[in-house]
């Protein structure tokens, strides 16, 4: 059976090069195990015989992730074809090799095998759900492959299930409590509710928020989770009452949209104060939200707008670019999101790594993380959401954060916080090499 993401319209004419044809793809006929594999055709000419390093990309393209799963894949390709555009790394270019996941752990440890093992990727950018993240990390350290995860926030990813092979070139949920619990406690209420959902990043990110609203003299009175992909979650929001100030979410995707909208139709976003993970709000959301995510309060390391310290020539170029490659996959025009700006960004962190490193190849593969280790990423084309240090003893980076606020269907910053401000203590123990 083939995978029915390979035939949808925007796998078919998202990549620079134009249509995907067959002879393209990898494993097309093969089921739970094929992979796209591309590099746009105008490069192979101006590279002439230098062979490709090849990128591979797990990704969820169909199932509960496959809305964010799509728009990570264009923020991807976006930073490949630039990179090749300029000349490639060391003289020679990249090719993506991407495999859906299916949104399921088992389907991305089996794939994230045949990636490294028989399609023999040099590299891999990629990982949007963290119980995949989580049930692929052992996979890239038995095998000595470079992971730079690229949407994954799950806490232990970089704590206590860390390894050297894995590098996160973002923040991850307890910098984000770091950045707004201040603003929960004093702007919003003292007493909150969590609502989240339960899984592995939903249950981490909600441990992190409740300590930091604690350390700020907060409370939270409860929390509720809601399953991954739950349709109607009446059920369990009804039982959301009592004697708090605020609501606070952690959702993402579809079910980002489906508490909001639901939260709103129960009259819990009017009676309490409604704040969040910015995924809840993220602009791909937003057209299905409409009014009834006015006035939500979220934080979001990427927010598609020119206020502030993101109204740069760097940022309108990767804002115009990833809009047009947007467009092509939804016709609605989205604007672009979190997941198309970290995987842009873990792309180029990887370009720095391997020209500093002169990688060549997995041989080289302890030469690449030690390049990476402390990597500055410095504001730019490269980064344009701001940069960032990767820092060295746990591979986790901290960069600039958004508090933003929905005002007129559209994101507003209400105040953004440097990503210095929102370092805490390293939790990670490398086993030895």
């Amino acid at each position: 059976m083939t995978e029915k993401w390979k035939e949808e319209e925007w796998a078919q004419d998202f990549w620079y090069s134009g249509k995907v044809t067959r002879r393209r793809v990898v494993g097309w006929g093969g089921g739970a195990i094929g992979a796209l594999m591309l590099v746009p055709a105008p490069w192979r000419e101006a590279f002439g015989a230098a062979t490709p390093y090849k990128i591979g990309s797990l990704q969820p393209l169909s199932g509960a992730g496959a809305l964010g799963g799509k728009t990570a894949v264009v923020g991807l390709q976006m930073a490949i074809d630039r990179i090749n555009a300029a000349g490639g790394v060391n003289g020679r270019p990249l090719e993506a090799v991407i495999a859906d996941d299916e949104s399921k752990p088992d389907v991305g440890r089996r794939k994230t095998q045949k990636l490294l093992v028989e399609d023999n990727v040099d590299v891999h950018v990629g990982g949007f759900l963290s119980n995949i993240c989580l049930a692929c990390m052992p996979v890239f350290e038995e095998n000595k492959v470079v992971n730079m995860i690229s949407v994954c926030l799950d806490t232990t990813l970089t704590t206590t299930k860390c390894n050297r092979y894995s590098f996160r070139t973002y923040e991850f949920a307890p910098a984000q409590a770091v950045a707004i619990a201040p603003y929960l406690v004093n702007k919003m209420g003292k007493k909150w509710h969590i609502a989240y959902a339960d899984y592995s990043w939903g249950q981490s990110t909600r441990d992190a928020y409740a300590q930091e609203i604690r350390k700020q003299g907060g409370e939270v009175v409860e929390t509720t989770g809601i399953p991954l992909g739950t349709a109607d979650m009446t059920p369990f929001l009804s039982k959301i009452t009592g004697q708090f100030d605020g609501l606070f979410g952690i959702f993402f995707g579809k079910d980002g949209i489906t508490i909001g909208n639901q939260a709103y139709d129960l009259g819990l976003t009017k009676k309490y104060k409604w704040a969040g993970d910015g995924a809840i709000a993220e602009s791909t959301n937003l057209p299905a939200l409409g009014n009834k995510i006015e006035g939500f309060i979220g934080i979001n390391r990427y927010i598609p707008v020119f206020q502030g310290p993101l109204d740069t020539p760097a940022h309108h170029k990767f804002f115009d670019e990833a809009k047009a490659r947007l467009a092509k996959m939804d016709p609605s025009g989205p604007l672009p999101d979190r997941y198309v700006q970290s995987n842009y960004e873990a792309i180029n962190a990887l370009k720095l790594g391997m020209e500093k490193s002169k990688f060549e190849g997995r041989k080289d593969t302890m030469k690449l993380i030690e390049a990476l280790e402390g990597l500055v990423m410095k504001e730019g084309d490269d980064f344009p959401q701001g940069g960032g240090v990767l820092r060295k003893e746990d591979h986790q980076a901290f960069i600039r954060q958004f508090i933003f606020e929905i005002k007129g269907g559209k994101h507003q910053i209400v105040e953004t916080v440097p990503g210095d401000k929102t370092i805490v203590p390293p939790a990670c123990k490398f086993a030895s090499s």
